[in-house]
């Protein structure tokens, strides 16, 4: 059980953590702030995330700046769920709305080629999926 929680902890600060730099955001925010305020002013809960989704947003892809605020999260999720177990079925429904979705077991890889340019060879294997976009014109 305690494996589960530690789990969902990770799970919940890093899809949190992602949701806040885009826009879902807006949709999750007023769930995730009744989640993580547990009795307290919704409106300062949803103060406080929003203060930690500038700081994601401003450290532009800077893994160690979004870790540090992945672990201020897991922080307070870890001790939200040991005072109030059953916040753990709330979380867990927002994150499967919102988490991206995946195979068990898989990692989704990414890869974006712009205007064209290739200056090294683009290997990826497994189940690839293709989304070529044409060049607008006078750009090829």
């Amino acid at each position: 059980m305690e494996a589960e929680i530690a789990q969902l902890v990770t799970t919940g600060a890093t899809t949190v953590v992602g949701l806040m730099a885009t826009e879902a955001w807006t949709q999750a925010r007023s769930r995730l702030a009744a989640i993580f305020g547990r009795g307290r002013n919704a409106e300062e809960v949803s103060a406080e995330l929003e203060e930690i989704r500038i700081e994601v947003v401003r450290a532009d892809g800077d893994a160690e700046l979004v870790g540090d605020q992945a672990a201020a999260l897991r922080v307070r999720l870890r001790r939200l769920l040991r005072e109030d177990p059953r916040a753990a079925a709330e979380l867990e429904a927002v994150l499967r709305e919102f988490a991206p979705r995946q195979q068990p077991g898989t990692t989704a890889y990414y890869q974006t080629i712009n205007n064209g340019t290739f200056n090294e060879p683009v290997v990826q294997a497994g189940r690839v999926t293709y989304n070529y976009q044409s060049p607008p014109p006078g750009k090829d």
